[in-house]
């Protein structure tokens, strides 16, 4: 390898290299041009020294600048006269090696800024697209209805009271999506305050079970609790906000499983700290491409976006928020044909 090869040159090895080159170009002139021993001598340190610190003040400036330059680039900061003297003339200079890892950090730091900047804009416009849809269904649904009493209906006793009726479902549709979308805000910018309380889960989703029992009948879908975690463990949460998400992930369970299926409650003690909540369906499953994004809001494994179960789909979205604003996390495990388990964790109570 040769000594321009390799990678650790500095700017003090470059003026020592060239100066020495130079040096001993001079003396071997010297010494045909003069053939006295202290001539050449004399020549070789007078050239040496010259041209050193020619080369060192030269490079140095040079290099200085233009690492100046890219780290304006790089950070976007001005530095002030009391900074420039301490980094120029203190702190020892950075090595060509150490800028290039620098920028090598910073473009890997500014490549992954503009896949999450494209990212968020594709998660925008998706937004966007689902919320005209879902908010387009129920206005188009009550406008139709109010058109056709406005235009005669209104006056035909076998059927205004009925248009009336759905049209009044439409606005009370609308109304749970709007209320929905404010919750969901809010827990995002921590404006719902959690009223921490001791209680038993077990308890609390018997609870949730009874309430849910009429809607679960007319599918003869069954509830029941794990073998061995029917016991009673205390946990430290929002009892009324995690009823909401286990309300919410019920109804789910019997919106998309199967008629005479089962959904299955766990309850464990991860540790001291910690309790782990899962309930399971034995529906038709998620695909797995689908899992990263069901906690998105509106987002649907239905891609024609059919909505025949109801819903603001948003439910899956506000337990996601629920559960991170008490600190923990939400998952889903699914297999196509097998069913669904969804599970989060919660702080454990003392007993």
């Amino acid at each position: 390898m040769s000594f321009f090869d390799t990678k650790n040159l500095s700017p003090r090895s470059i003026s020592v290299f060239t100066a020495l080159i130079i040096a001993l170009v001079n003396v071997l002139l010297s010494l045909i041009l003069q053939p006295h021993w202290y001539i050449p001598i004399l020549v070789f340190a007078i050239t040496f020294i010259v041209v050193y610190y020619i080369y060192q003040y030269t490079l140095q400036r040079f290099i200085y600048r233009k690492i100046k330059l890219i780290y304006k680039l790089i950070y976007h900061t001005k530095a002030t006269k009391r900074e420039e003297f301490f980094y120029e003339n203190i702190l020892p200079q950075k090595s060509l090696d150490d800028v290039g890892n620098d920028v090598e950090n910073w473009a890997i730091s500014r490549s992954k800024e503009i896949e999450d900047l494209q990212n968020n804009e594709q998660f925008r416009k998706e937004f966007l697209m689902n919320v005209a849809h879902e908010l387009r269904t129920p206005i188009f649904t009550v406008q139709g209805y109010i058109d056709t009493l406005i235009a005669g209906a209104l006056k035909d006793d076998s059927v205004n009271e009925k248009f009336l009726k759905n049209a009044s479902k439409g606005i009370e549709r609308l109304a749970r999506l709007v209320d929905d979308l404010n919750e969901i805000s809010q827990l995002e910018v921590g404006l719902i305050p959690l009223d921490f309380e001791t209680f038993s889960i077990q308890q609390m989703l018997q609870e949730v079970f009874e309430q849910m029992a009429l809607k679960a009948k007319e599918r003869n879908i069954h509830f029941a609790f794990k073998k061995g975690t029917e016991g009673n463990i205390i946990v430290n949460a929002d009892k009324q906000k995690i009823k909401q998400v286990v309300f919410n992930l019920v109804e789910n369970a019997l919106k998309y499983g199967i008629d005479n299926g089962t959904l299955t409650a766990g309850c464990y003690l991860i540790d001291d700290k910690h309790v782990y909540v899962e309930l399971s369906d034995d529906g038709p499953g998620i695909a797995e491409e689908h899992l990263p994004r069901i906690f998105e809001r509106f987002y649907r494994t239905d891609k024609s976006r059919n909505n025949k179960t109801g819903g603001t789909g948003l439910g899956l979205s506000i337990v996601k928020h629920i559960i991170e604003a008490h600190g923990h996390t939400v998952t889903a495990r699914s297999t196509v044909g097998v069913g669904s388990s969804f599970g989060f964790t919660l702080d454990k109570g003392d007993d």
